[in-house]
């Protein structure tokens, strides 16, 4: 990255994934591999999702049912979202710190099993 740029996001839409990389455990794990892998320091983790409220989940629309977390790097974030009837991934990998988009990209593609359709490399300014 040069100097008039101030961070990097990769946006990320993978379908047809593989249901079963939902869950926290594999969701925990993604963060850290991905984090090893591009080489950002993990801070705090934060879920949001109907761990707890089994009743809730089974009333929620398809596009709700799923995982929302945010990994918090030193440098900034990743989030992601899952949509598990819908079999689909979104993921925001954004750093102050240059990482490589396409190793990135390969990797997540490789974990949850799907198809990208979506890839975006944003420079921030």
């Amino acid at each position: 990255m040069d100097d008039k740029h101030f961070g990097k996001e990769l946006i990320l839409d993978i379908h047809n994934c593989d249901k079963s990389t939902f869950t926290r455990k594999s969701i925990a794990k993604y963060f850290s591999s991905l984090c090893d892998l591009i080489d950002m320091q993990r801070e705090d983790l934060f879920w949001w999702d109907y761990y707890d409220c089994p009743e809730e989940y089974s009333k929620a629309p398809d596009h709700l049912k799923g995982i929302s977390a945010v990994q918090f790097i030193k440098t900034s974030n990743i989030t992601i979202h899952t949509l598990d009837e819908l079999r689909c991934v979104y993921i925001n990998i954004f750093s102050c710190k240059d990482f490589c988009a396409q190793k990135a990209s390969d990797f997540t593609k490789e974990w949850f099993k799907g198809t990208v359709v979506s890839h975006k490399i944003l420079r921030r300014k």
